[in-house]
């Protein structure tokens, strides 16, 4: 009894951890990354991978909405930036992530290019 009661357990845990990696945050989209609204996402070239912070603040965010981070862990090639509001935001390979207040519907790219500062995300073909 003790041993499946063990087993048990294991596999809750197994489980869980599985559960916590499966699902990305984001996914590919006719080759760039897009929220799960089917949003395009976009980098900032003023922002420096891997530094932690975001440059676009007040009017910036508004204009180009920050993409939360989700809760726990978050294997690579994503990671997090606690903005200066508080906001958890989501990076990918240290470059925080976007939306653009232009975009209208799934799939737009109004943003790419814009200032010639902001940028899809491309996602390489398999």
């Amino acid at each position: 009894m003790m041993l499946r009661s063990c087993f048990a357990v294991l596999a809750l845990l197994f489980s869980s951890l599985a559960f916590a990696f499966d699902a990305p945050p984001l996914r590919a989209a006719h080759g760039v990354l897009v929220d799960q609204a089917g949003m395009t996402v976009y980098t900032y070239d003023k922002d420096a991978a891997g530094s932690g912070k975001s440059s676009c603040v007040d009017t910036c965010a508004r204009n180009w909405p920050p993409v939360k981070a989700p809760a726990g862990a978050l294997p690579e090639p994503w990671s997090i930036v606690t903005r200066e509001d508080g906001v958890v935001q989501l990076a990918h390979r240290g470059k925080p992530l976007y939306t653009f207040i232009k975009d209208k519907k799934a799939g737009d790219k109004a943003g790419d290019g814009v200032g010639k500062a902001w940028h899809v995300v491309e996602v390489p073909a398999r």
